[in-house]
């Protein structure tokens, strides 16, 4: 039996099924009320749509993305002629691979990105989302109202990372269309011409950094891709594609996270107006603010869905059952699923500006837990207080839009005035 066998892998899967269509914009505009009803069947059910078993509580999801059993096994696409960069661009990344090259490139990579490089950051990130709040308050003026997803999520991460990498100010422009191409590969629904942008625009960000890196160690700079051409482990070091393939990941991964995680959240903030009210009495407070960035992490995730093979056969011990998934079978994690699970999060649907303890599974658990969680955590916790101290009458403008994807959720634009 394959991977993409479309029969559940245990019979003890057979009658517990995920009726939910990973598709259906009802769905995707309230996925919530769904994962509350399959919930009621059990902790892991089997997914006919997706071809394969999905995690409904927390405790499942925590389990799936620990077992070290069941890795991120990257399936090469062909032709190897058409998707050759982006197969590497996969294979070589830290994601994408299991140990121990999983654990070498983590220690490479940690030790390069853990110089102090996010913590520097912060009063960077302040004076830019300071500038952006700027541009805000021009189109406020102008229109009465502006996009805060366009005008202030989407370019204070790009801004970010840029200025982390040392990416040269003039073609920071590109970064965020690269990175929107990409990520489109990681939805259930792509189109032949999405799939033909994801293919141009991993090479051409694949050939940007090359350069970079080639002049980085030509003139080294107080940059993160100086430090990954530099770093040494011993004898080990980073290749060329492992380099590059870092890269593409930490813009990737690291911005879509910040952008929305920030969108969403802020959603949530302003439809719960008591909670809204409580953090901007006490906007100064950092604990309460780093309390209200974790639960708008938690209350709309970001990422929903994290996959894993299992590597051989394997046997999953839930609280409800002992499921067995074969070798080469797939598993989720719906993170979404688990954030909302009643059983830990008091409340679960509710937005609590400062919940605590609120273990969300949002960067996920075990060795594949966001490198780049400490940088999307200073970007929010930064970004949160300035909007709301820039204007502390804010709220929705119009009905916000949602983007029509499932596994990275987000809004395409956010209108508000304050």
């Amino acid at each position: 039996m394959t991977a993409t066998a479309p029969t559940s892998p245990d019979t003890s899967l057979e009658p517990l099924r995920a009726a939910f269509d990973v598709r259906d914009p009802a769905f995707i505009a309230d996925p919530y009320s769904a994962f509350d009803e399959a919930r009621r069947q059990g902790s892991l059910l089997w997914h006919e749509g997706l071809g394969q078993a999905v995690t409904l509580t927390h405790r499942a999801a925590d389990v799936v993305l620990r077992e070290r059993r069941l890795g991120r096994v990257f399936a090469p696409r062909a032709p190897e002629s058409d998707w050759g960069t982006f197969n590497w661009l996969h294979a070589d990344s830290i994601l994408d691979s299991e140990p121990p090259k999983h654990t070498r490139l983590r220690r490479l990579v940690a030790a390069a990105f853990g110089r102090g490089h996010v913590e520097r950051l912060r009063p960077r990130v302040a004076e830019l989302a300071e500038g952006l709040l700027d541009e805000c308050d021009v189109a406020l003026a102008d229109s009465g109202s502006f996009d805060v997803i366009g005008d202030y999520a989407e370019p204070l991460p790009v801004l970010v990372i840029a200025e982390l990498l040392g990416w040269p100010e003039t073609d920071q422009h590109l970064l965020r269309p690269w990175s929107q191409a990409i990520v489109r590969m990681y939805e259930v629904d792509r189109t032949p011409q999405q799939e033909a942008a994801a293919r141009a625009a991993c090479g051409e960000f694949a050939a940007y950094v090359q350069e970079l890196a080639a002049a980085r160690r030509a003139d080294p700079r107080n940059d993160l891709v100086t430090h990954l051409v530099q770093v040494r482990d011993g004898g080990d070091k980073l290749d060329d594609h492992e380099l590059i393939a870092t890269v593409v990941l930490l813009l990737n991964a690291g911005h879509e996270a910040s952008v929305n995680g920030f969108g969403n959240g802020l959603v949530s903030l302003l439809s719960a107006p008591d909670q809204l009210e409580t953090l901007r009495r006490n906007v100064s407070d950092s604990s309460l603010v780093a309390l209200g960035v974790e639960e708008m992490l938690r209350h709309d995730s970001p990422l929903h869905l994290f996959e894993r093979t299992a590597t051989q056969d394997v046997e999953l011990e839930l609280p409800d059952r002992t499921v067995r998934i074969p070798q080469g079978h797939k598993v989720a994690a719906l993170l979404g699923a688990a954030n909302r699970d009643p059983d830990v999060f008091a409340d679960a649907d509710r937005f609590v500006v400062d919940r605590a303890p609120n273990p969300h599974l949002a960067f996920g658990a075990g060795i594949h837990f966001c490198l780049g969680a400490p940088l999307a955590r200073l970007e929010l916790q930064t970004s949160l207080p300035a909007l709301l101290r820039r204007y502390p009458a804010l709220e929705l403008a119009a009905k916000p839009t949602r983007r029509p994807t499932f596994v990275l959720r987000g809004y395409e634009s956010v209108p508000v005035r304050g």
